[in-house]
């Protein structure tokens, strides 16, 4: 014993020597870092000084001051974003509280505060911080705090009042996305609420946008101030197509590479594009012809920018490009707003998005292609000027342009509102029909949504409706309903573990890389680990392997997957655990009998069956819609009687993704009360 306590003793006095020596090193880091972060905040300073919105600073701190909600519309490359939420904090208007500034896309809330903190010289998540979906960089000492606008509304649900902010600014409100548009109605009737109690400090808002229509903003915000903040945007030749062009993928191409034989390699370039297959697609093709090119072009760099790339790779583009080389960024709508990306001067405009649309007759959301609008054209155009002068090719004619519609559709007269309607339901808001909507959605998309809860079991029709118990705790994750319905259908059939799991890999949209110049080897390797039940136990098969190889980077290598977005979607199933663990539901696993899973499936995704015709061709239960297996499902040539999917997305034709074969008595069994009225 006398050993081991003079063991335990020596090891302790040698740990405790390793920590103070480490302890020294860290300290003596730490003051390198300090030296290289004064001087880069010293250089990000003088910068700050020749922004546009800078010699306007103190007016804008006095309207913020004396008004309750202020309009702020500021052109592009004024500065807007980054500077406001520090003005304020400088002048003491954020008192004790936090101000918050709301991003429509992830990537934006990241990556601005991430430069927001270099400019203050403080340690990101400190002073300065971000919080998207899965991913809290904030703490107790954060006082500007970037954020998604889906992440705020969740605050509200647990505090209608949203007390820890003192100023609200929501950002790129032109956008409009279906959680800015709640949001909307949310802080207004907080700020009102706010102002009827002496005991709590008044809240601000502001409203900031390059394209705004301020009018319908000035109506619903009780006559809010507006100003205006001329930009540093540089002039911006536009140029046009002469005939329209059928095949634009195709005139991407040749005007990237027309381009690319005209202008310095220094000249960046952004082509606009409507998803990830577009993206690789073009990148397949722009690298097949770089091959054919004479020895002194320069090279090109391709950095691709979707929503579904994981956000390490997403941050590629702000890179500085190689000298004697080319940026292309290839990207979706995610490049259109807040971002800067250096070395950008010309932007390919394909004038086309891919937007999902709900079709209240049949119930279903539909991912579909369509012509961008007047505001996304000037917001894309936009790019070019930011740093110099530039210049646009819009791959389509002046009056196609002028045949656009002036604004973007709001996301919320356009989308299931299921989701919505839950949150809004568990903020507190009784009447969702009637709710102060700044652009009210179409009734029939607000009673579908109820509608499609009330199946769900989320809600009870009482006086009005209310969250049942089941709806409550459906809502304290931050998931699709009809996911959370199938996670908490799980504790009843021993198969949390795989639930769990299985939520955390869909919520992630890469999690299998298949390179366009190496399709058939990724399909043949990854063949030992497909289930013939279905894609969803296939995702399952990945994941276990993946741990069984302890996460290993060579044979994420080898297999063809993402391990960036796998150990994104394992965060994910960590917080997701957490929250379960929370609520009480036990984490059990159903090994191999994985019928188990599919049949949870079922609870949540009930809505999304389908039922193989003799024709050979599919029709879902519900609407009797023509549905086809999509290319990469691992089902795609099979012809299960029935089948569940996970999202339909509509091309040439209308496609079901992620699938799983299902037994047609499961469907009475899960969802009974849904069955049995279609029958009736």
């Amino acid at each position: 014993m006398a050993t081991n306590n003079d063991d335990m003793k020596q090891g302790n006095l040698h740990t405790g020597l390793l920590d103070n020596k480490q302890k020294w090193n860290s300290n003596t880091t730490e003051k390198f870092r300090t030296k290289d972060m004064q001087k880069i905040t010293a250089n990000l300073a003088s910068e700050r000084k020749r922004l546009p919105i800078y010699p306007v600073r103190k007016e804008i701190c006095l309207q913020v001051k004396n008004n309750a909600s202020l309009i702020v519309i500021g052109e592009t490359g004024s500065g807007k974003t980054t500077q406001i939420p520090q003005f304020l904090y400088h002048s003491g208007l954020g008192g004790n509280g936090i101000i918050a500034c709301t991003q429509p896309r992830r990537v934006a809330a990241v990556t601005i505060a991430e430069r927001v903190a270099s400019e203050m010289g403080t340690r990101l998540g400190s002073k300065v911080g971000y919080t998207v979906r899965f991913d809290d960089t904030s703490s107790p000492a954060t006082k500007i705090k970037y954020m998604t606008d889906g992440m705020l509304l969740r605050e509200a649900m647990n505090d209608q009042l949203l007390r820890r902010y003192n100023i609200i600014i929501l950002d790129e409100a032109h956008v409009r996305t279906i959680h800015t548009d709640i949001l909307f109605g949310v802080i207004k009737n907080c700020q009102q609420l706010r102002a009827t109690n002496p005991q709590l400090n008044p809240l601000k808002i502001m409203i900031m946008s390059a394209t705004l229509d301020p009018q319908h903003f000035i109506n619903y915000l009780d006559n809010a101030k507006v100003i205006y903040i001329e930009g540093r945007q540089f002039p911006i030749q536009i140029m046009y197509t002469s005939q329209p062009q059928p095949d634009y993928l195709h005139s991407a191409l040749v005007a990237i590479l027309q381009v690319h034989k005209l202008h310095p390699p220094h000249w960046g370039i952004v082509v606009f594009l409507t998803g990830q297959e577009e993206i690789e697609s073009l990148e397949r093709l722009l690298k097949s012809h770089l091959k054919h090119l004479v020895n002194n072009v320069a090279e090109i760099l391709i950095c691709p920018m979707f929503a579904g790339l994981p956000p390490r790779q997403q941050m590629k583009v702000f890179e500085p490009s190689p000298s004697n080389s080319r940026k292309v960024v290839l990207a979706t709508n995610l490049a259109e707003t807040s971002v800067t990306i250096k070395d950008i001067k010309i932007v390919i405009d394909t004038g086309m998005v891919k937007v999902r649309q709900y079709n209240s007759r049949t119930g279903f959301d539909v991912l579909t292609v369509q012509p961008i609008a007047k505001d996304q054209a000037l917001q894309r155009t936009g790019r070019a000027g930011r740093e110099s002068s530039g210049m646009c090719y819009r791959l389509y004619t002046e009056d196609s342009y002028h045949e656009l519609s002036s604004h973007t559709r709001p996301e919320i007269q356009r989308c299931n509102l299921t989701g919505v309607a839950l949150q809004m339901l568990a903020i507190g808001i009784k009447d969702v029909i009637n709710f102060d909507f700044i652009d009210r959605p179409p009734v029939n998309n607000l009673r579908n949504a109820l509608e499609q809860l009330y199946q769900l079991g989320a809600v009870e029709k009482m006086d009005y409706i209310q969250l049942t118990q089941l709806g409550k705790t459906m809502a304290r994750f931050p998931l699709e309903p009809r996911f959370s319905k199938i996670l908490l259908t799980a504790k009843n059939y021993n198969c949390t573990e795989e639930i769990v799991t299985l939520v955390a890999l869909l919520s992630e949209d890469s999690i299998l890389y298949t390179p366009y110049d190496k399709r058939e080897q990724a399909l043949e390797v990854r063949r030992k680990l497909t289930s013939p039940e279905g894609d969803h136990v296939t995702l399952l098969n990945l994941y276990k392997a993946f741990k069984s190889a302890k996460g290993s980077k060579d044979w994420c290598y080898q297999n063809f997957i993402n391990i960036r977005a796998m150990k994104s979607a394992i965060a994910i199933r960590q917080q997701l655990c957490q929250i379960c663990q929370t609520i009480g539901i036990p984490l059990v696993s159903c090994n191999h009998d994985t019928s188990l899973v599919r049949r949870c499936l079922l609870a949540g995704l009930f809505l999304n069956t389908a039922e193989l015709q003799t024709d050979s061709g599919y029709l879902t239960i519900a609407n009797h819609l023509p549905v086809a297996i999509h290319p990469t499902s691992c089902l795609f040539g099979a012809k299960p009687a029935y089948v569940v999917y996970t999202d339909l997305v509509q091309t040439t034709k209308c496609y079901m993704r992620d699938l799983s074969l299902i037994e047609p008595e499961w469907l009475s069994e899960m969802a009974p009360d849904y069955f049995r009225s279609l029958k009736n």
